[in-house]
């Protein structure tokens, strides 16, 4: 068995020249292999490496793109809202000087209105006023009239006879008569 150690042992310290054997040197053979190691991965991975540069690049580029077009979107919203918002508080303006001018007329109509009722008031008043004169003036005009018929009867019943009586009666009735047509 110490045969078999020994043999691995001495691998490791073959001599360079004419054989091929393992460089246990640690230092020594990490530069190399790595550079062997790098060269087949640039080699070979090269196109592979370019290829996801490539379709990474070209996201990149598309995710550009669509938020420009996106933020043109959005810009050419904006600009529509504020349109929009512009000629909103133009109708506000518009209906609040409106609205001012309509109460205004509003008021000047209840004014206007309001005096027309009161002249109306007025006139009823004066007409509900010279009604009852004329009412009071016809009543006592008749009291009195009705008083002076009945003392002038009084006075005829006292004085005179049938006849004469029958006759003033019907003369007075006559007149009466003719009172009430120009009354009416």
């Amino acid at each position: 068995m110490k045969n078999v150690t020994d043999s691995f042992l001495s691998l490791g310290h073959w001599p360079s020249a004419g054989s091929f054997g393992f460089n246990t040197d640690i230092l020594a053979t990490n530069p190399i292999n790595l550079s062997v190691v790098i060269g087949v991965l640039i080699f070979f991975g090269k196109g592979v490496l370019n290829d996801l540069l490539d379709n990474r690049k070209q996201r990149i580029l598309n995710t550009i793109r669509n938020s420009e077009e996106l933020r043109g979107g959005a810009i050419e919203q904006l600009e529509k809202a504020r349109s929009r918002l512009r000629k909103v508080e133009m109708e506000a303006e518009q209906f609040r000087v409106n609205g001012y001018s309509e109460i205004e007329r509003e008021k000047l109509n209840l004014i206007n209105s309001t005096y027309k009722t009161l002249e109306q008031l007025e006139n009823y008043k004066n007409e509900t006023i010279q009604f009852e004169q004329q009412k009071a003036i016809n009543q006592v005009r008749q009291r009195v009239f009705q008083q002076a018929l009945q003392g002038a009867l009084g006075t005829l019943n006292s004085c005179l006879n049938n006849e004469l009586h029958l006759r003033t009666i019907s003369a007075n009735i006559g007149m009466l008569g003719a009172m009430k047509e120009i009354t009416d």
